[in-house]
């Protein structure tokens, strides 16, 4: 039997959502198959979401991989560009999901709101995702998008001069391993927007114990999608799965950060900021009080998610150097 949520540290908002979530008494997704697991978080992805916000454009399209499989994308511009403007600055974005589970419309609700509150296009991309495609795959297929990205910026209205990466959760991950290839490449980036990325090699940190059950990612989950995605254990210790493993983060794109402060992957969040800021580079770090992993994703119930919107889109404004 799982402990109860532990009420004290819960704003009352998530406690009601937590406590929603236990009542359901959903299966966990490591009793399923990935296939189940995906179509198990499909069908709730939204359930907690602002609702679908209009847009001027959202256009699907694909990506090349360098090993010649089209990645699914999809672009959202949040208007019609005036005549005189700059091509649209623009947010690579990476799906969460433990690399396992997640996509494009799980996320669709999330990149509109970005979009919007940003004034900025937002390209989402679909990587492969495991147990089919094993590590490295989807930190290979991120890093081919944003390539590939820059080469289309033109053809698609962007503005290959500002672009950012980002991302939650697993997805987090492969937006940091980014903008350590783009500092490697030559490749200059705008900003990492990171909302409660994994950036550890193992799960071993206070957060992690602390925050093993209840609070909606669990450490059977965590170990789930990482089996999925890991070839070995000696994967784990590879930079680009654990990103505080990097050799170095100078010189890399500037940082915000968004974490929440009851999920076993805040203290990670935490150390990969004080990684970066030991290197130099500026780092905007929030942590949302009494709120859990997945936060980010419930703006229809919990008021921090619309906070974070809004700090996220402040931090890309800032970096695009748009209008405030």
């Amino acid at each position: 039997m799982k402990p109860p949520v532990p009420d004290p540290l819960l704003t009352p908002a998530m406690r009601s959502v937590a406590s929603a979530m236990a009542r359901a008494k959903r299966l966990p997704f490591y009793s399923m198959t990935a296939l189940q697991a995906r179509q198990a978080y499909a069908a709730g992805a939204g359930v907690l979401e602002l609702p679908v916000r209009v847009l001027v454009q959202v256009q699907d399209f694909t990506l090349p991989a360098r090993d010649g499989a089209a990645l699914p994308a999809r672009l959202y511009l949040p208007r019609l560009a005036e005549v005189d403007e700059r091509p649209w600055p623009t947010l690579l974005y990476f799906h969460g999901g433990g690399f396992t589970i997640g996509s494009i419309a799980t996320h669709d609700v999330l990149c509109r709101e970005l979009s919007h509150a940003a004034d900025c296009a937002v390209v989402s991309v679909d990587y492969r995702l495991a147990p089919e495609h094993k590590f490295p795959t989807a930190a290979n297929d991120a890093w081919d998008a944003l390539q590939e990205l820059v080469k289309a910026a033109d053809s698609l209205g962007l503005d290959a001069s500002r672009i950012a990466v980002g991302g939650d959760s697993a997805g987090g991950t492969l937006a940091a391993v980014c903008a350590v290839l783009a500092r490697d490449a030559g490749l200059p980036l705008a900003l990492q927007l990171l909302i409660y990325p994994g950036c550890a090699a193992h799960q071993d940190t206070q957060s992690h114990h602390t925050f093993a059950h209840g609070f909606v990612l669990d450490e059977p989950s965590i170990t789930w999608f990482f089996n999925q995605y890991i070839r070995t254990p000696a994967d784990r210790d590879d930079w680009r799965f654990a990103p505080l493993n990097a050799p170095d983060v100078d010189n890399v794109a500037p940082a915000w950060l968004g974490l929440a402060e009851c999920d076993p992957l805040v203290d990670e969040g935490l150390l990969y900021a004080d990684k970066l800021r030991a290197a130099g580079v500026a780092v905007d770090l929030e942590i949302y009080r009494g709120v859990t992993h997945e936060f980010i994703k419930m703006g229809r119930a919990i008021p921090e998610a619309l906070q974070a919107h809004a700090a996220a889109a402040m931090a890309l404004r800032q970096a695009f150097g748009c209008k405030q």
